[in-house]
């Protein structure tokens, strides 16, 4: 069911998992999960495509480059533009599939790959569904946390980028504490719990990621000509309680007529990412939604 696959984005070499579905003859309808920010394909992508594939479609999920299995260095760099590009080849390798049909291809991303993948589709009319769970425009959430940091980390990046040109090593930081207590934010807190504990760590998920990211990031807008996807469908699936839910309803109030926001009552914005009750309502809207569009 589950395949280890390996697939170019710009010289680089993305590891992947392709599940295909028992008893289903081809070629299929694909889908194409994208993992979280600092994430890996093993972890909230798995909880998705688990359940797709059974649902008789072909799924592709990856690591981003400089990321998890995949190829890059610096190890842990955040570049928009590249995760952009990784989707696209996504959807590359997956036209080269003997089992997929090459015009019934949907993308998804989970935090930020569903920020990634509406801007991928703007200009890739090979995407013809589009969905996102939980997502997160990066660059707007974490300046939203803390501006003044965020734009030192800006400023900072260029001598960063001299030091490494001098031989240093890429800097990185921790995008996350190590353990939560009552003085932890709540969105920071349930980011530890899945990351952190047992629940959801892996260990090529380090959640370290290259400061000089900052300079890549601050630079990208996931959904400013969100309009353009149109008129291909785009579906953006929140928690009622996630913190980043306003990323979804920005993305579909800028959609002309071609976007639909579920929300998965008393769902957080981790949620999404593997807790059953929330997991579930989200699967079946993607299920219709994908096989409504990719039919």
């Amino acid at each position: 069911m589950r395949t280890d696959v390996r697939f170019p984005t710009n010289g680089l070499q993305l590891a992947g998992h392709l599940y295909l579905p028992d008893g289903v003859d081809g070629p299929l309808a694909a889908i194409v999960v994208g993992h979280p920010t600092t994430g890996v394909k093993e972890q909230a992508p798995t909880a998705y495509a688990t359940r797709l594939v059974k649902e008789g479609f072909a799924v592709l999920t990856f690591d981003a480059a400089f990321q998890g299995e995949s190829e890059g260095l610096p190890r842990g760099l955040e570049d928009p533009f590249q995760r952009a590009e990784d989707f696209r080849a996504a959807v590359s390798y997956l036209t080269t599939r003997p089992e997929i049909d090459p015009d019934r291809i949907g993308v998804m991303g989970v935090c930020g790959s569903g920020a990634y993948v509406p801007y991928a589709a703007q200009t890739d009319y090979r995407m013809k569904a589009v969905a996102g769970v939980s997502g997160t425009d990066v660059p707007s959430f974490l300046r939203g946390a803390d501006p003044e940091g965020w734009q030192q980390m800006v400023a900072n990046s260029g001598n960063l980028r001299s030091a490494e040109a001098a031989g240093e090593p890429a800097a990185t930081f921790a995008v996350l504490p190590e353990t939560a207590d009552a003085d932890t934010p709540a969105p920071t807190a349930e980011f530890v719990d899945y990351y952190k504990t047992p629940r959801g760590m892996h260990t090529r998920s380090t959640g370290d990621m290259v400061v000089r990211s900052a300079d890549l990031l601050d630079q990208f807008d996931s959904f400013a000509d969100v309009a353009k996807i149109a008129p291909r469908p785009l579906l953006m699936i929140a928690g009622t309680e996630a913190v980043t839910r306003r990323f979804s309803e920005k993305a579909v109030a800028d959609s002309p007529g071609n976007a639909e926001l579920f929300l998965v009552d008393g769902a957080t914005h981790v949620d999404l990412y593997d807790r059953d009750e929330h997991v579930t309502p989200a699967v079946a809207k993607l299920v219709e939604f994908f096989g409504k569009h990719l039919a």
